[in-house]
């Protein structure tokens, strides 16, 4: 890879990686609901106006309903949810279970896309990851009621990010995909907010969680997606992906070093677990779904050339 394709690289793989980090920092102040919506809303505030000027949202109007479902699955509920799963369990523990995306993927592919067959490979993959969430929950969190709740919803989001990808697939592929991000951002803001309202903070929250916040809405999703639509143009969808297997690294790393995380054998297990099967699910390449989105983010990124965001 070039020098800039190696930048982008490391620049995606950091900035998807340390949500965990300030999630957890700010769901110690306010409500996970609280902290969705405002990383929703600024991430919103930045992306709309870029897709608007790159004609990105033509087209879009009439078909806000699967919008909604789409800002719904991938956003408004996996988001709070994330932030209430953090509450229970670590932020390295929490990243490593998202890791699950790909087995997901790949198990609904089984049913609900056919030129999907499984074969031998995926289903040992399906098993060793789930050999390795097993190994994560059992040894790391046993029968501690408090963290298996906030394991089973993280799980739950991994579920709900899986199905996303399968919903551009079908109903949005036909669109640039920066335009349903950015759309969809906006509806689940606008989604989050009865919840917002309803668990505002009493007193004002301290300056880390502020920065939280604003690292979480600005650098995590607005630039994070920036920068991944600049990756794949530069790279390619396939190696571009390669992050999803290097985030839950970076995660673990920063809950060890900022948070004095620990790092048990059951993360040691269920991480390495959990990354191979997922690899081996979708032979060794991009899950189904993901990888139709990838391709249309790099031919219509490269289309528009040094106009493209980035």
């Amino acid at each position: 890879m070039s020098t800039r394709g190696w930048a982008l690289f490391a620049a995606a793989s950091v900035i998807w990686g340390i949500p965990y980090l300030f999630i957890k920092i700010a769901v110690d102040e306010l409500s996970p609901s609280v902290v969705a919506w405002s990383r929703l809303a600024l991430a919103a505030a930045v992306l709309l106006p870029v897709a608007w000027k790159l004609g990105a949202l033509r087209g879009l109007r009439e078909r806000w309903r699967i919008l909604t479902v789409f800002a719904a699955v991938e956003m408004a509920v996996p988001w709070p949810l994330l932030g209430f799963g953090e509450v229970h369990i670590s932020s390295s523990l929490a990243a490593i279970l998202v890791a699950t995306v790909p087995l997901f993927v790949a198990l609904l592919a089984t049913r609900f896309d056919h030129s999907e067959r499984p074969t031998l490979t995926r289903f040992v993959g399906m098993l060793i990851g789930l050999a390795g969430v097993v190994a994560l929950v059992g040894i790391d969190i046993g029968g501690k009621r408090d963290e298996l709740l906030g394991a089973l919803a993280i799980l739950v989001v991994a579920f709900l990010y899986a199905i996303g990808p399968m919903i551009v697939k079908r109903r949005l592929s036909d669109v640039d995909p920066l335009g349903p991000v950015a759309a969809s951002l906006g509806i689940a803001a606008l989604l989050v907010t009865p919840l917002a309202l309803a668990s505002l903070p009493d007193s004002t929250p301290s300056a880390d969680t502020f920065a939280s916040i604003a690292v979480l809405g600005l650098v995590c999703s607005a630039l994070g997606f920036l920068v991944f639509f600049r990756l794949i143009a530069e790279i390619g969808p396939g190696r571009a992906t390669v992050i999803t297997y290097i985030n839950p690294v970076v995660a673990l790393a920063l809950g060890v070093v900022v948070l004095d995380e620990s790092v048990t054998t059951g993360v040691v297990v269920g991480l390495l677990l959990i990354l191979a099967g997922s690899w081996l699910s979708t032979d060794g390449r991009l899950p189904p779904g993901l990888a139709g989105l990838a391709a249309r983010v790099r031919s219509r990124t490269s289309a528009r050339g040094s106009e493209a965001p980035g």
